[in-house]
């Protein structure tokens, strides 16, 4: 039977400083390893084991997927980079703190920038130190200035599709590891949820999302694995 888990990174360096991150590149903290470390041998406890992985192109994502890996002794699987995979970028609220960013816009604002599902930030501005467009790992790819959540699932899903349905479909066992936004993209695709039922869900960092699917690819469970 196909099972897929979904794995949000450990707490990342910014995460710890309450600052937007987006597709900024930022490490785990030791909390953050600590969590990858403690998903890998909670999955190995419950009798999971995989085929395959897949991950975005950010440092934080990729050490939760090998730190989970080491742990259940699966350093060696395949595991595919995909941007497509990465965090929701947050475009001109890109470094700073949330806080601060909420005492000078006002919570209401800060709050639809970040929890609308189809309103994006302001956009990053030319030649901001966070443009991240003449990185080598995004040649030949259409970085945006900014993403709603909307616009968040319009790339990941294709990524889903490309990826990750082919090899569940040929019976195989997939751990996805990436970020808050990125994750809830492909929750609202497979659970069916509404616009309102996705910004509303919450997916901790480095607690391990398990889905049972049937051989349509349909849920029969979701659960979170503490």
């Amino acid at each position: 039977m196909p099972t897929l888990v979904l794995l949000r990174h450990g707490q990342s360096q910014w995460n710890l400083e309450n600052r937007f991150t987006g597709w900024w590149d930022v490490d785990l903290t030791e909390r953050g390893v600590a969590e990858a470390e403690a998903a890998g041998r909670a999955l190995k406890a419950a009798g999971h084991d995989f085929d395959c992985a897949f991950t975005s192109v950010l440092t934080r994502a990729i050490k939760t997927l090998h730190r989970a890996l080491e742990a259940m002794d699966r350093l060696w699987l395949p595991v595919t980079k995909d941007w497509r995979f990465n965090e929701r970028h947050y475009g001109g609220l890109t470094g700073l703190d949330k806080a601060e960013t909420a005492a000078r816009h006002g919570e209401d604002q800060v709050r639809l920038w970040r929890r609308a599902y189809d309103v994006a930030p302001p956009p990053l501005a030319p030649g901001s130190p966070y443009d991240v467009s003449d990185d080598r790992r995004y040649t030949g790819v259409p970085v945006p200035a900014t993403e709603s959540l909307k616009d968040t699932i319009a790339r990941v899903v294709p990524a889903l599709e490309a990826g990750v349905l082919p090899a569940l479909r040929r019976g195989g066992r997939v751990l996805v590891v990436a970020h808050g936004n990125s994750l809830r993209g492909l929750v609202k695709h497979l659970s069916g949820l509404s616009a309102e039922e996705i910004v509303a869900f919450e997916i901790p960092t480095g607690v391990p999302l398990v889905y049972t699917l049937d051989d349509r690819l349909q849920p029969l469970s979701r659960h979170f694995l503490s």
